[in-house]
């Protein structure tokens, strides 16, 4: 440019101007992500979704020695008693032949139905001797809402025959005369033991004592049998048809197989699953 001009100088260095923030970047908090009932922050992580009070604690240490599974043992027997004082049978008998009759029914079926299905069966077959002479086709009839009926009436009729047949029409008390008959196995007679004759041989295990016993960690066995055996050195003999019930009840109420409700489980503080089971 020439020396005097009177043109406007041009700047030698041009600041550029700042960079607009990143979009993708959010404000200080805002949410950056939505899963599993959370919304994350940069500084703070909010449960949305739960009652403070169902909120599980952290799990506790899985019982690992003969003496700490006793230890958890003796706090659930005593908790769940306090919880559930009428925890009883809740298959509907009058006398060990309905309560055997009903039990086999019980397979793969709710109590529930079953109260529905058996007094038109014990009106129509009080005794074993009713039962063994009925034509199979009208016992079908009363308990096809069960489920499987044809393969459960052919168990009761054929119970019935051997009943009268081996043992004068009454119910045997000892689980060696209690598995042979048709419908009945180990689980069967336990009920019958311990609930009509108040006898304790064994503990039922359905699918909530697996269920509660493993979650509970007591026992790691996968079949019945096996976790029979594992819970039976741990609870008082005096003791054992209440815990079938009391295990029931409870994973019936709180336990539940997908979505157990651990906020308000009363043994939830000693339990290694608690919170951490979908």
């Amino acid at each position: 440019m020439a020396k005097g001009s009177n043109a406007p100088r041009q700047p030698l260095r041009v600041k550029k101007p700042a960079k607009a923030a990143s979009r993708s970047a959010p404000a200080t908090g805002e949410p950056l992500a939505r899963s599993a009932g959370k919304v994350k922050t940069r500084n703070t992580t909010k449960t949305f979704g739960q009652k403070p009070s169902q909120r599980a604690a952290p799990a506790a240490k899985s019982p690992k020695t003969r003496a700490e599974k006793l230890t958890v043992a003796q706090v659930v027997l005593e908790r769940l008693k306090a919880e559930y004082p009428d925890a009883h049978c809740e298959l509907d008998h009058t006398n060990a032949f309905e309560l055997l009759c009903a039990t086999i029914l019980s397979a793969q079926c709710t109590d529930a139905r079953v109260n529905m299905v058996t007094p038109q069966l014990f009106k129509a077959y009080p005794t074993a001797e009713a039962l063994s002479v009925a034509r199979l086709e009208d016992v079908e009839e009363i308990v096809r809402t069960t489920g499987f009926f044809r393969a459960k009436a052919r168990s009761l009729v054929g119970m019935a025959n051997a009943l009268v047949d081996r043992h004068g029409g009454e119910v045997p008390r000892t689980i060696a005369e209690l598995v042979p008959l048709p419908g009945v196995g180990r689980k069967t007679a336990n009920v019958i033991l311990g609930n009509a004759f108040a006898i304790n041989e064994g503990i039922v295990v359905d699918t909530h004592v697996q269920r509660l016993a493993r979650r509970l960690g007591l026992t790691r066995e996968a079949d019945p049998i096996g976790i029979e055996k594992a819970l039976m050195p741990l609870f008082p003999r005096e003791d054992w048809a209440l815990l079938s019930h009391l295990l029931i009840w409870h994973g019936r109420r709180t336990c539940f197989a997908r979505k157990p409700e651990c906020g308000r489980c009363v043994v939830q503080d000693i339990c290694p699953s608690a919170g951490g089971v979908e």
